[in-house]
Protein backbone atom coordinates (compact mmCIF):
# COMPACT_ATOMS: atom_id res chain seq x y z
CA UNK A 1 0.00 0.00 0.00
CA UNK A 2 1.31 3.41 -0.99
CA UNK A 3 1.51 6.25 1.54
CA UNK A 4 1.82 10.00 1.53
CA UNK A 5 5.60 9.47 1.61
CA UNK A 6 5.28 8.58 -2.07
CA UNK A 7 3.77 12.02 -2.63
CA UNK A 8 6.70 13.70 -0.88
CA UNK A 9 9.12 11.72 -3.04
CA UNK A 10 7.33 12.91 -6.18
CA UNK A 11 7.53 16.55 -5.06
CA UNK A 12 11.22 16.22 -4.17
CA UNK A 13 12.02 14.80 -7.62
CA UNK A 14 10.08 17.50 -9.48
CA UNK A 15 11.84 20.02 -7.22
CA UNK A 16 15.09 19.18 -9.02
CA UNK A 17 13.71 21.07 -12.02
CA UNK A 18 11.56 23.66 -10.24
CA UNK A 19 13.36 25.75 -7.62
CA UNK A 20 11.12 26.68 -4.69
CA UNK A 21 7.36 26.87 -5.30
CA UNK A 22 6.76 23.74 -3.24
CA UNK A 23 3.24 24.91 -2.39
CA UNK A 24 2.46 25.18 -6.12
CA UNK A 25 3.94 21.75 -6.82
CA UNK A 26 1.92 20.22 -3.99
CA UNK A 27 -1.27 21.78 -5.34
CA UNK A 28 -0.58 20.41 -8.82
CA UNK A 29 0.06 16.94 -7.38
CA UNK A 30 -3.11 17.17 -5.28
CA UNK A 31 -5.07 18.00 -8.42
CA UNK A 32 -3.56 15.12 -10.39
CA UNK A 33 -4.26 12.66 -7.58
CA UNK A 34 -7.81 14.07 -7.36
CA UNK A 35 -8.23 13.30 -11.07
CA UNK A 36 -8.79 16.97 -11.84
CA UNK A 37 -7.67 19.40 -14.53
CA UNK A 38 -5.41 22.38 -13.85
CA UNK A 39 -5.35 25.92 -15.22
CA UNK A 40 -2.06 27.74 -14.67
CA UNK A 41 -2.38 31.47 -15.27
CA UNK A 42 0.75 33.58 -15.00
CA UNK A 43 3.37 35.52 -16.90
CA UNK A 44 5.75 33.94 -19.45
CA UNK A 45 9.01 32.40 -18.28
CA UNK A 46 7.87 31.23 -14.84
CA UNK A 47 8.16 27.50 -15.56
CA UNK A 48 4.55 26.58 -16.37
CA UNK A 49 5.49 24.26 -19.23
CA UNK A 50 8.46 22.87 -17.32
CA UNK A 51 6.19 21.95 -14.41
CA UNK A 52 3.86 19.96 -16.66
CA UNK A 53 6.71 18.12 -18.40
CA UNK A 54 8.44 17.39 -15.10
CA UNK A 55 5.34 15.87 -13.51
CA UNK A 56 4.74 13.71 -16.58
CA UNK A 57 8.33 12.44 -16.46
CA UNK A 58 8.39 11.78 -12.71
CA UNK A 59 4.94 10.15 -12.65
CA UNK A 60 5.61 7.97 -15.69
CA UNK A 61 2.75 9.44 -17.71
CA UNK A 62 2.45 9.66 -21.48
CA UNK A 63 2.87 13.36 -22.23
CA UNK A 64 1.57 15.34 -25.20
CA UNK A 65 1.70 19.07 -25.81
CA UNK A 66 -0.52 21.29 -27.95
CA UNK A 67 0.59 24.81 -28.76
CA UNK A 68 -2.73 26.60 -29.16
CA UNK A 69 -2.84 29.07 -32.04
CA UNK A 70 -5.57 30.98 -33.87
CA UNK A 71 -5.55 28.52 -36.80
CA UNK A 72 -5.74 25.35 -34.67
CA UNK A 73 -8.66 23.10 -35.68
CA UNK A 74 -10.62 20.65 -33.48
CA UNK A 75 -9.29 17.73 -35.54
CA UNK A 76 -5.75 18.83 -34.66
CA UNK A 77 -6.60 17.97 -31.06
CA UNK A 78 -8.90 14.97 -31.34
CA UNK A 79 -7.41 13.32 -34.41
CA UNK A 80 -9.16 12.28 -37.61
CA UNK A 81 -9.55 9.50 -40.15
CA UNK A 82 -7.03 9.48 -42.97
CA UNK A 83 -6.75 7.33 -46.06
CA UNK A 84 -4.18 4.55 -45.90
CA UNK A 85 -2.94 4.27 -49.48
CA UNK A 86 -1.62 0.75 -48.88
CA UNK A 87 -4.98 -0.68 -47.89
CA UNK A 88 -7.28 1.96 -49.44
CA UNK A 89 -9.07 2.17 -46.09
CA UNK A 90 -9.60 5.04 -43.69
CA UNK A 91 -7.72 4.62 -40.41
CA UNK A 92 -7.79 6.71 -37.27
CA UNK A 93 -4.84 8.96 -36.66
CA UNK A 94 -5.15 9.78 -32.98
CA UNK A 95 -4.56 13.33 -31.80
CA UNK A 96 -2.76 14.60 -28.71
CA UNK A 97 -5.85 14.01 -26.54
CA UNK A 98 -4.93 10.34 -26.50
CA UNK A 99 -2.41 10.69 -23.70
CA UNK A 100 -2.25 10.70 -19.90
CA UNK A 101 -1.12 14.28 -19.34
CA UNK A 102 -2.00 16.89 -21.94
CA UNK A 103 -0.42 20.33 -21.89
CA UNK A 104 -2.74 22.86 -23.56
CA UNK A 105 -0.24 25.70 -23.89
CA UNK A 106 -1.72 29.21 -24.18
CA UNK A 107 -5.20 27.75 -24.45
CA UNK A 108 -6.86 31.16 -24.87
CA UNK A 109 -5.15 31.72 -28.24
CA UNK A 110 -7.37 29.16 -29.99
CA UNK A 111 -10.91 30.03 -31.16
CA UNK A 112 -13.92 28.79 -29.14
CA UNK A 113 -14.66 25.95 -31.57
CA UNK A 114 -11.24 24.46 -30.90
CA UNK A 115 -11.39 25.13 -27.17
CA UNK A 116 -14.71 23.27 -27.02
CA UNK A 117 -13.07 20.18 -28.49
CA UNK A 118 -11.47 19.76 -25.06
CA UNK A 119 -14.76 19.83 -23.15
CA UNK A 120 -15.88 16.28 -23.82
CA UNK A 121 -12.43 14.89 -23.05
CA UNK A 122 -12.11 16.89 -19.82
CA UNK A 123 -15.55 16.00 -18.49
CA UNK A 124 -16.32 12.56 -19.93
CA UNK A 125 -12.79 11.24 -20.51
CA UNK A 126 -13.79 10.30 -24.04
CA UNK A 127 -13.44 11.63 -27.60
CA UNK A 128 -16.01 11.47 -30.39
CA UNK A 129 -14.65 11.38 -33.95
CA UNK A 130 -16.96 10.87 -36.95
CA UNK A 131 -19.75 9.58 -34.68
CA UNK A 132 -17.38 7.05 -33.07
CA UNK A 133 -16.65 7.41 -29.36
CA UNK A 134 -13.27 6.42 -27.94
CA UNK A 135 -12.45 6.14 -24.25
CA UNK A 136 -9.28 7.87 -23.11
CA UNK A 137 -6.65 6.09 -21.06
CA UNK A 138 -6.75 6.71 -17.32
CA UNK A 139 -5.57 8.87 -15.80
CA UNK A 140 -6.26 11.73 -18.20
CA UNK A 141 -5.25 15.16 -16.90
CA UNK A 142 -5.23 18.47 -18.77
CA UNK A 143 -2.85 21.19 -17.67
CA UNK A 144 -3.74 24.41 -19.51
CA UNK A 145 -1.75 27.63 -19.42
CA UNK A 146 -2.61 31.19 -20.30
CA UNK A 147 -1.02 34.60 -20.02
CA UNK A 148 -3.17 36.99 -17.93
CA UNK A 149 -1.85 40.17 -19.55
CA UNK A 150 -2.31 39.38 -23.24
CA UNK A 151 -5.69 40.13 -24.77
CA UNK A 152 -4.99 40.89 -28.44
CA UNK A 153 -5.51 37.81 -30.59
CA UNK A 154 -6.93 35.76 -27.72
CA UNK A 155 -10.32 34.20 -27.01
CA UNK A 156 -11.31 34.22 -23.32
CA UNK A 157 -12.36 30.82 -22.04
CA UNK A 158 -16.13 30.48 -21.57
CA UNK A 159 -17.30 30.10 -18.00
CA UNK A 160 -18.51 26.55 -18.68
CA UNK A 161 -14.98 25.51 -19.57
CA UNK A 162 -13.28 27.39 -16.74
CA UNK A 163 -15.62 25.59 -14.32
CA UNK A 164 -14.25 22.25 -15.49
CA UNK A 165 -10.80 23.02 -14.15
CA UNK A 166 -10.42 21.71 -10.62
CA UNK A 167 -8.02 24.53 -9.74
CA UNK A 168 -6.58 27.73 -11.13
CA UNK A 169 -3.01 28.34 -10.02
CA UNK A 170 -0.64 31.27 -10.18
CA UNK A 171 3.09 30.52 -10.02
CA UNK A 172 4.57 33.90 -9.12
CA UNK A 173 8.12 35.19 -9.46
CA UNK A 174 10.89 33.44 -7.52
CA UNK A 175 12.60 35.18 -4.63
CA UNK A 176 16.09 36.58 -5.12
CA UNK A 177 17.63 33.55 -3.38
CA UNK A 178 15.60 31.14 -5.52
CA UNK A 179 16.59 32.93 -8.71
CA UNK A 180 20.26 32.71 -7.72
CA UNK A 181 19.74 28.98 -7.14
CA UNK A 182 18.23 28.66 -10.62
CA UNK A 183 21.36 30.19 -12.15
CA UNK A 184 23.63 28.05 -9.97
CA UNK A 185 21.95 24.80 -11.01
CA UNK A 186 21.97 25.77 -14.68
CA UNK A 187 25.64 26.66 -14.52
CA UNK A 188 26.52 23.36 -12.84
CA UNK A 189 24.49 21.27 -15.34
CA UNK A 190 26.01 22.94 -18.38
CA UNK A 191 22.76 22.41 -20.32
CA UNK A 192 19.12 23.45 -20.20
CA UNK A 193 17.60 19.99 -19.74
CA UNK A 194 17.20 18.62 -16.23
CA UNK A 195 17.60 14.89 -15.67
CA UNK A 196 14.64 13.56 -13.67
CA UNK A 197 13.94 10.04 -12.47
CA UNK A 198 10.60 8.31 -12.75
CA UNK A 199 9.46 7.50 -9.23
CA UNK A 200 5.99 6.08 -9.93
CA UNK A 201 3.94 4.30 -12.56
CA UNK A 202 0.41 4.71 -13.87
CA UNK A 203 -0.61 1.82 -11.62
CA UNK A 204 0.84 3.66 -8.60
CA UNK A 205 -1.10 6.82 -9.48
CA UNK A 206 -4.38 4.92 -9.77
CA UNK A 207 -3.67 3.29 -6.39
CA UNK A 208 -2.94 6.68 -4.80
CA UNK A 209 -6.17 8.05 -6.23
CA UNK A 210 -8.00 5.09 -4.72
CA UNK A 211 -6.39 5.67 -1.31
CA UNK A 212 -7.39 9.34 -1.37
CA UNK A 213 -10.99 8.36 -2.03
CA UNK A 214 -10.96 6.45 1.27
CA UNK A 215 -9.90 9.49 3.33
CA UNK A 216 -12.61 10.22 5.92
CA UNK A 217 -14.59 13.48 5.85
CA UNK A 218 -16.94 14.16 8.76
CA UNK A 219 -20.49 15.28 8.02
CA UNK A 220 -19.86 18.60 9.79
CA UNK A 221 -16.96 19.32 7.44
CA UNK A 222 -19.08 18.48 4.43
CA UNK A 223 -21.64 21.02 5.62
CA UNK A 224 -18.77 23.48 6.17
CA UNK A 225 -17.70 23.09 2.53
CA UNK A 226 -21.24 23.59 1.29
CA UNK A 227 -21.73 26.70 3.43
CA UNK A 228 -18.52 28.24 2.04
CA UNK A 229 -19.73 27.68 -1.51
CA UNK A 230 -23.25 28.93 -0.75
CA UNK A 231 -21.86 32.16 0.78
CA UNK A 232 -20.12 32.95 -2.53
CA UNK A 233 -23.53 33.01 -4.20
CA UNK A 234 -24.96 35.70 -1.93
CA UNK A 235 -21.84 37.81 -1.41
CA UNK A 236 -22.45 41.51 -2.01
CA UNK A 237 -19.67 41.78 -4.62
CA UNK A 238 -20.55 38.63 -6.57
CA UNK A 239 -22.77 38.40 -9.64
CA UNK A 240 -22.54 34.60 -10.05
CA UNK A 241 -21.19 32.36 -7.28
CA UNK A 242 -19.72 28.89 -7.32
CA UNK A 243 -21.67 25.97 -8.74
CA UNK A 244 -21.84 22.57 -6.97
CA UNK A 245 -18.62 21.75 -8.82
CA UNK A 246 -17.02 24.10 -6.32
CA UNK A 247 -18.23 21.97 -3.42
CA UNK A 248 -16.94 18.84 -5.13
CA UNK A 249 -13.59 20.52 -5.77
CA UNK A 250 -13.27 21.38 -2.07
CA UNK A 251 -14.07 17.78 -1.14
CA UNK A 252 -11.58 16.23 -3.55
CA UNK A 253 -8.71 18.60 -2.84
CA UNK A 254 -9.22 18.52 0.94
CA UNK A 255 -8.95 14.74 0.90
CA UNK A 256 -5.82 14.90 -1.26
CA UNK A 257 -4.25 17.50 1.06
CA UNK A 258 -4.99 15.35 4.10
CA UNK A 259 -3.44 12.32 2.38
CA UNK A 260 -0.30 14.24 1.47
CA UNK A 261 -0.07 15.32 5.11
CA UNK A 262 -0.13 11.68 6.21
CA UNK A 263 -3.65 11.76 7.63
CA UNK A 264 -6.61 9.49 6.94
CA UNK A 265 -9.10 12.23 7.78
CA UNK A 266 -9.77 15.82 6.72
CA UNK A 267 -9.48 18.77 9.11
CA UNK A 268 -10.74 22.38 8.60
CA UNK A 269 -7.24 23.58 7.69
CA UNK A 270 -7.33 21.26 4.66
CA UNK A 271 -10.47 22.98 3.44
CA UNK A 272 -9.06 26.46 4.05
CA UNK A 273 -5.79 25.53 2.36
CA UNK A 274 -7.42 24.66 -0.95
CA UNK A 275 -10.42 27.02 -0.98
CA UNK A 276 -8.91 29.86 -2.98
CA UNK A 277 -7.46 27.85 -5.92
CA UNK A 278 -10.57 25.65 -5.96
CA UNK A 279 -13.20 28.41 -5.89
CA UNK A 280 -11.87 31.79 -7.05
CA UNK A 281 -12.01 31.00 -10.78
CA UNK A 282 -15.66 29.96 -10.47
CA UNK A 283 -16.77 33.37 -9.17
CA UNK A 284 -17.98 36.17 -11.44
CA UNK A 285 -17.77 39.58 -9.80
CA UNK A 286 -20.31 42.34 -10.31
CA UNK A 287 -19.11 44.80 -12.99
CA UNK A 288 -18.77 47.72 -10.60
CA UNK A 289 -16.64 45.65 -8.22
CA UNK A 290 -14.46 44.40 -11.05
CA UNK A 291 -13.92 47.98 -12.25
CA UNK A 292 -12.79 48.95 -8.75
CA UNK A 293 -10.10 46.29 -8.94
CA UNK A 294 -11.87 43.70 -6.82
CA UNK A 295 -10.65 40.11 -6.94
CA UNK A 296 -12.47 36.83 -6.59
CA UNK A 297 -9.70 35.58 -4.29
CA UNK A 298 -10.60 38.37 -1.85
CA UNK A 299 -14.20 37.18 -1.84
CA UNK A 300 -13.07 33.65 -0.94
CA UNK A 301 -10.93 34.93 1.93
CA UNK A 302 -13.83 37.04 3.26
CA UNK A 303 -16.16 34.04 3.12
CA UNK A 304 -13.64 31.87 4.97
CA UNK A 305 -13.44 34.52 7.70
CA UNK A 306 -17.24 34.65 8.05
CA UNK A 307 -18.20 30.95 8.03
CA UNK A 308 -17.89 29.31 11.49
CA UNK A 309 -15.32 26.53 11.59
CA UNK A 310 -16.74 23.25 12.90
CA UNK A 311 -15.06 21.30 15.67
CA UNK A 312 -13.71 18.00 14.42
CA UNK A 313 -12.66 15.01 16.50
CA UNK A 314 -9.13 14.10 15.45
Amino acid sequence: MLTSLSGAKIIDEVGKAIVGKRDVLELILMSILSDGHILIEDYPGLGKTLMAKSFAKVLGLEFKRIQFTSDLLPADITGSYVLDRRTSEFVLRKGPLFSNLLLADEINRAPPRTQSALLEAMQERQVTIENETYQLSMPFITIATQNPIEYEGTYPLPEAQIDRFLVRIGVGYPSAEEEVEILKRRNERGKDDVELNRVSTIKDILEMQSEIESVHVEASLQRYMVEIVRRTRVHRDVDVGCSPRGSLALLKLSKARAWLSGREFVIPDDVKGVAEPALAHRIILKPENWLRGGKAATVVQQVLAEVPVPKVDQ
